[in-house]
């Protein structure tokens, strides 16, 4: 349950840079960084959710299903 937690934690985030990305990207005007700033974070965020559930699939902490389980 811990391991699901911690995936939902990182999506909400990765959509939270996502949606500041946005906004900024709006509000600036191009006249600062903050846009491509808030976008790098998601992607950095979403390498490191990537690279803990390899891990956690290798480790054997997560354990992958085919669909219908």
């Amino acid at each position: 349950m811990l391991q699901k937690l911690i995936i939902v934690a990182f999506l909400v985030v990765i959509l939270y840079n996502l949606g500041a990305g946005l906004y900024y990207m709006l509000t600036d005007k191009g006249s600062t960084k903050r846009t491509v700033n808030a976008l790098t974070r998601r992607i950095a965020i979403s390498v490191v959710l990537i690279l803990l559930i390899i891990l956690g699939i290798w480790t054997g902490v997560i354990k992958p299903h085919g669909i219908g389980g």
